[in-house]
């Protein structure tokens, strides 16, 4: 009787990381849309890093766009470092965007002011 009640727990315990894991199925993962604009913030934190990017909509007014990246260890694998965003720099940042058309997304790459490209190339997958 104690076997299969420790062979349950053992289960549940092997599936708590994977459900405090949550999904990527709120980014349009067909769409990128390339925006131009200023870095507020870059957070470097775990779980995952976000990118704070104020972008001037067609009408003149800012507005911030919260984009969620990899972890700090799967950037740092890329070539980025903690202060690879700096606030105040202009970049142009290319995301899958909120399916509900709110101003966010994914991060898939990003130019920084010296033409340096960090993140994945159009058209390829990350790796």
């Amino acid at each position: 009787m104690k076997l299969p009640l420790i062979a349950a727990f053992a289960l549940t315990l092997a599936a708590a990381p994977a459900a405090a894991h949550h999904s990527f199925a709120m980014f349009d993962q067909a769409k990128e849309v390339e925006l131009e604009g200023v870095i507020r913030e870059f957070q470097w934190t775990n779980p995952h890093t976000w990118v704070q990017v104020v972008v001037t909509d067609k009408s003149g007014k800012a507005v911030e766009w919260s984009i969620e990246g990899s972890s700090p260890n799967g950037l740092a694998r890329q070539g980025w470092k903690r202060n690879s965003l700096k606030a105040g720099d202009r970049v142009s940042v290319t995301i899958n965007p909120l399916k509900n058309g709110e101003p966010g997304g994914s991060l898939v790459r990003v130019k920084l002011p010296d033409g340096t490209v960090l993140g994945r190339q159009a058209g390829r997958t990350p790796g």
